[in-house]
């Protein structure tokens, strides 16, 4: 039985259906539900089981067979500034997931994210010895750093693990993610509401208006890489997850623009006070690490990624994957 937690979510709920489509139906479906739209992610998926987030580390030996645990359930919320919250909810429940993986020797696969580098002071380096450089910008990717740096103390380990460092993904089964969806997301809302798209001026001379870039990277390839990982079991470690190349919100924008078949402009406007100092002006995953293990596949370009989004899934009254 594979375990996938965050079996609800955005990536979670991409991953299971890819699973799904691999021929795994095997599958135990670990979340909280609450009250959001989240759960509309679980239709048209096939899994054995669904049970509670916390029912479930609870009593995990209730559940027998488990022969790999994914783990993708985390607060993601990088607004979110209640310490205790993320430690408990991303720190705490993973070393508790990690160290029953070692006990039962069950492979163990998890979410890491790019918001352990901060500004990009120390680089994106995704080499292990580079780790404790990194200095995250908000609470919840000090709860992610946190967690990978204590993975790297321990002795022991599980027969094999992983560790992804998502860049900015998106895409299809993000829509219950609220003021934490994709850019992609709200620009294509933006423009359907009020025929404009609203971008953050840039407040550093050297970077134009809307010319802040990101590793934009989009949830099938993402899903597929787990994939990879779970069939393939290739090398331990901690891999950067983007496409290894950054594009500026202007180009995001634009594509959106075009495949939306919506006439529409862009607006600049000011960046809040409050998350000026913490505001990446440039993320870019580098890949030869991933590269390195095999994975060869092409991933979607920005434009590529954006058109199946857009008329596939965003056009369609908000398709579920």
């Amino acid at each position: 039985m594979i375990v996938i937690t965050g079996a609800a979510g955005f990536i979670g709920s991409v991953i299971l259906k890819h699973f799904n489509d691999k021929g795994h139906d095997n599958i135990l479906a670990v979340d909280k539900l609450g009250e959001k739209t989240k759960w509309k992610n679980l239709n048209n998926k096939k899994f054995t089981d669904f049970c509670d987030k916390d029912d479930f580390l609870a009593n995990p030996d209730k559940f027998k067979g488990i022969d790999t645990i994914i783990h993708m359930g985390a607060c993601t919320d990088t607004a979110e500034f209640n310490l205790d919250y993320l430690i408990k909810n991303n720190y705490e429940y993973s070393k508790i997931l990690f160290e029953y993986s070692v006990k039962n020797n069950i492979p163990f696969i998890y979410a890491s994210s790019a918001a352990t580098y901060g500004g990009g002071e120390n680089g994106y380096s995704d080499e292990m010895k580079d780790i404790y450089l990194l200095t995250p910008l908000n609470p919840y990717g000090f709860s992610k750093q946190l967690f990978d740096q204590w993975l790297l103390m321990q002795t022991d380990k599980p027969p094999f693990w992983a560790g992804f460092k998502f860049f900015n993904v998106y895409g299809p089964n993000e829509y219950h993610k609220g003021r934490m969806a994709s850019v992609i997301f709200h620009t294509f809302n933006q423009i359907n509401e009020t025929g404009k798209v609203k971008l953050f001026k840039s407040h550093r001379q050297d970077c134009k208006h809307g010319e802040q870039k990101r590793d934009f990277v989009y949830v099938k390839d993402v899903a597929e890489i787990i994939y990879y990982f779970y069939e393939n079991r290739p090398e331990n470690g901690i891999f950067n997850l983007g496409t290894g190349n950054a594009r500026t919100f202007n180009a995001l924008a634009e594509n959106v623009i075009k495949n939306a078949k919506i006439k529409a402009e862009i607006e600049y406007i000011d960046m809040p006070e409050d998350i000026r100092d913490k505001y990446q002006y440039f993320t870019e995953a580098k890949m030869n690490k991933l590269r390195s293990t095999g994975y060869d596949k092409d991933f979607h370009s920005l434009e590529e990624g954006i058109q199946d989004y857009v008329t596939n899934f965003l056009v369609q009254n908000y398709k579920i994957l």
